[in-house]
């Protein structure tokens, strides 16, 4: 069973930045699926904000895409997230999420880390 970890979440001030790290357990996986990383305010739909897929092609969200950018490193199986000039409202938990081809393994997401942004 793939396990995603999640790390880098914390407090920062509006206009701040920061690195999200994902782990996962299975390099041979991690290395042929997609991934990417979601976002859930309180009482809001979690949200797909960047992917990046085995061929490294990526795609954000338009309310984020000139500020994130997702990277990732298939000999450490990890994926990081930067996140630049952070705004309250994007206070969340901010998911890791595996979207490995056809029957290999199941879609994945990681347990979650919390982000507030916050003076």
């Amino acid at each position: 069973q793939v396990q995603l970890v999640e790390f880098g979440g914390g407090l920062v001030q509006p206009g701040g930045s920061l690195m999200l790290c994902c782990d996962v357990s299975l390099g041979c996986v991690f290395s042929i699926s997609d991934i990417g990383w979601a976002r859930q305010a309180p009482g809001k739909e979690r949200e797909l904000i960047a992917l990046i897929s085995r061929k490294n092609e990526r795609t954000y969200a338009d309310s984020v895409k000139s500020r994130l950018t997702i990277l990732r490193k298939n000999y450490e199986n990890t994926v990081y997230l930067r996140m630049n000039d952070l705004t309250p409202d994007e206070t969340a938990v901010y998911f890791c999420h595996l979207v490995p081809p056809g029957d290999i393994a199941p879609n994945t997401w990681g347990q979650g880390t919390q982000i507030t942004v916050s003076s």
